[in-house]
């Protein structure tokens, strides 16, 4: 059975690593999505950047995605609107309207697999949140459309469809783009000192850096280990069925969601905080057969998202002491359209130019919120926690992942495999002292 069905058919550009020392006005650290669109908007812009990649590019969770591009962000704007108010709610939803524009029209113009679909947020049981949901959007003049039947196999109580949305194949995108920009790849970021990074055979002095590190990297500032968690989310895909139109979401906590991608359907589920237990890949696998008996699992993976206090991205300066320092992260289960604004707003803050969109998504707003005690409390029990292995990224219990087979820290979701090999960061660096 095979890993992320992306991987199957798409050849990624290869990139050299490093060896030297080289100058350039901005520095992007990490090849996902978020860096790749990053450099490509800063070149497009005229400003001179390098891109560095301590592995493969995408080959971290921009690569395990279920490549949804949508602004519908499950139940958000009822609880953006209840939160932040209605000036802010409606600053989110056109963030992500424009980003869905904008990627959506990037894709067209490349062999991406890109079709426009209907996202759908749906309801199998109580509509209460799907109605208040529904007021919300009409509140912020979101063009959403109730639908009492979709063309899913098993009936909805209610669901919420906003048009033209996207999906694509994300490393063939992502392929097309880096071509022609200046990647170093097998490159880590070992060091810094004031505009230096340092990396394994060399060295890059830029004016500004950008951490797009999916977990920033950087502990001794913007107490990022204190404002995310992370969560894993479960994937499946699926043959022999027909094609689904449309991408769907139950809006159901760690219900199902489902899109067509060419032959296979991908189901999706399962989720849970990183560390902690969850239902992994039973929750989309029953779903498989129980409405599509005669289909056939042909792949499984996992990917892990950062969540942040309040339900926003970090988009920004990285802290109020670090004023060339940038960072984008927090994308909440939807990189895709996170991605693209946080190219979109990172590129205008690197040139000085005004973006409606800073503010909101700057990583100095308030962090008073419920999330930070439970993050807190958290830390908390997990560094006093002495029987397990330790996380060498802040010290706390490592507790192991029996589905996965993999050691994972419920403090900041960092992830090591059996012999002790990092596979999530924040943590850069293996256990010292792998148990197995």
């Amino acid at each position: 059975m095979m890993d992320s069905i992306w991987t199957t058919d798409v050849q990624m550009p290869r990139f050299p690593q490093l060896d030297g020392s080289l100058q350039t006005e901005v520095l992007i650290i990490g090849g996902g999505l978020a860096g790749i669109l990053c450099a490509w908007k800063l070149t497009q812009a005229g400003v001179d950047c390098v891109l560095i990649e301590q592995n493969r590019i995408m080959s971290g969770v921009s690569g395990r995605t279920t490549a949804k591009l949508t602004a519908q962000h499950g139940l958000i704007f009822a609880k953006l609107l209840k939160k932040h108010g209605p000036e802010k709610a409606r600053l989110y939803w056109q963030a992500n309207r424009d980003a869905v524009t904008a990627l959506g029209g990037l894709a067209r113009s490349m062999d991406c697999d890109f079709r426009v679909q209907n996202s759908y947020l749906y309801a199998t049981g109580s509509t209460e949140k799907l109605e208040a949901e529904m007021a919300a959007c009409r509140q912020l003049g979101i063009p959403v459309c109730w639908e009492n039947t979709v063309t899913l196999p098993f009936p909805v109580t209610g669901a919420l469809r906003l048009p033209d949305q996207g999906q694509f194949h994300p490393l063939k995108l992502a392929a097309h783009l880096a071509k022609a920009l200046p990647i170093y790849e097998n490159t880590k970021a070992l060091a810094f000192v004031g505009n230096r990074v340092q990396t394994p055979k060399g060295t890059i002095t830029a004016e500004k850096i950008i951490v797009a590190t999916h977990f920033p990297m950087l502990n001794k500032h913007g107490a990022y280990f204190l404002k995310l968690y992370q969560q894993r989310s479960y994937v499946i895909a699926v043959e022999n069925v027909e094609q689904l139109e449309g991408m769907y979401l139950d809006c159901a906590d760690n219900g199902l969601s489902l899109r067509s991608a060419g032959k296979w359907l991908l189901l999706g589920g399962g989720g849970h905080r990183t560390g902690k237990q969850g239902l992994n890949w039973k929750l989309p696998e029953a779903a498989a057969q129980r409405y599509y008996s005669h289909a056939q699992i042909v792949a499984r993976w996992a990917t892990q998202d950062c969540m942040s206090l309040d339900g926003m991205p970090y988009i920004g300066r990285y802290s109020n002491t670090t004023p060339n320092l940038y960072v984008a992260t927090g994308f909440q289960k939807w990189g895709i359209s996170s991605s693209m604004a946080a190219a979109s707003v990172l590129t205008d803050l690197i040139r000085d130019k005004e973006n409606p969109y800073a503010s909101l998504f700057s990583p100095q707003r308030s962090m008073v919120h419920k999330q930070l005690f439970v993050n807190s409390m958290e830390a908390t029990a997990n560094l006093l926690m002495p029987t397990k292995p330790r996380c060498p990224h802040l010290g706390c219990a490592l507790h192991w992942n029996k589905a996965e087979r993999s050691w994972d820290c419920s403090c900041h979701g960092s992830r090591f495999d059996e012999k002790g090999k990092v596979l999530n960061n924040p943590a850069t660096d293996g256990m010292k002292h792998p148990p197995l």
